[in-house]
């Protein structure tokens, strides 16, 4: 059973994502969780923004899951990164446009605003940096050009997003996973040659 405290959290990265954190305020986020405000001062002391912070990393934690689940069943890395980018796309869709990225709608609203909610997003992005580097050094890569392309597919997949939400359409993630696709293939065939020359 859901603590008050978890339904707060559950509720307001639910509200961010969807309608972002400004917008989100504290009697609806405590209407939805069917809690009291006091209450919510009580689990945080520092209120919306400590709130937030909590529930930006959790929304975090939970996405980032999908880098492993996708990834590590796939035969190899760019097949991972186009079936990412697909299983995006069909998200997407499912959800009528609404339900993107938990933690880049909060991350342009406040970065300028609020420090503590700015490191929150960052915290979270870095740690799906890491997620992708780590596969992409399984791969075969060096970690500084697996990190390079793991900032690459995040940031290709963010960019796609917003593009995709604003035409109502998927194409801008299928282009985006076809070229980052593209780029880790040719960046593994050079590297082996690489290596094979290097012998």
């Amino acid at each position: 059973m859901q603590t008050t405290r978890d339904r707060l959290v559950e509720v307001s990265s639910d509200l961010f994502r969807r309608q972002g954190y400004v917008a989100s305020g504290l009697k609806q986020i405590a209407a939805e969780a069917d809690a009291q405000i006091g209450s919510l001062y009580h689990f945080f002391p520092g209120g919306k923004s400590e709130l937030g912070a909590e529930a930006i990393r959790r929304s975090g934690a939970m996405y980032g899951m999908l880098i492993p689940a996708v990834f590590d069943p796939a035969p190899d890395v760019a097949a991972a990164v186009r079936d990412f980018f697909a299983g995006a796309a069909e998200h997407l869709v499912e959800t009528n446009y609404a339900d993107a990225c938990p933690i880049a709608t909060v991350a342009l609203e406040v970065s300028s605003t609020s420090d503590g909610l700015r490191r929150a997003c960052a915290e979270v992005f870095e740690s799906w940096i890491a997620a992708g580097t780590e596969r992409f050094v399984a791969a075969g890569l060096p970690e500084g050009i697996a990190r390079q392309l793991a900032i690459g597919m995040l940031t290709a997949l963010e960019g796609a997003f917003v593009l995709a939400r604003a035409a109502r359409d998927t194409e801008a993630l299928r282009i985006a996973g076809e070229l980052t696709a593209s780029t880790v293939e040719r960046t593994l065939a050079e590297h082996l040659e690489h290596e094979q020359s290097s012998r």
